[in-house]
């Protein structure tokens, strides 16, 4: 543990901001899981719904600061790939 005060507020922070990124994070896994789940119930309405919410989270991430922009334009990128993939069938 840290000895001073200035390492000790800063350990502090870095603990406040970790559980704040894994809300973040978690927020943005059950979102894919759940638009993953669409897809492979073949349900076009909610897939679309639930990739325009996976692709809200990712840009929430990416504003606070949690995910690279390059990161969350690669998987948005992905997600729609496989959502245009089952909506051409």
């Amino acid at each position: 543990m840290a000895q001073s005060k200035t390492p000790a507020k800063r350990a502090r922070q870095a603990e406040n901001n970790r559980l704040r990124n894994k809300v973040y994070k978690s927020r943005l896994k059950t979102a894919i899981k759940q638009f993953d789940l669409s897809l492979k119930e073949n349900n076009i309405e909610d897939a679309d719904r639930q990739l325009k919410m996976v692709i809200s989270v990712l840009d929430t991430n990416v504003s606070k600061g949690i995910l690279h922009k390059n990161n969350a334009a690669r998987k948005k990128s992905l997600y729609t790939r496989k959502f245009n993939a089952i909506n051409q069938q």
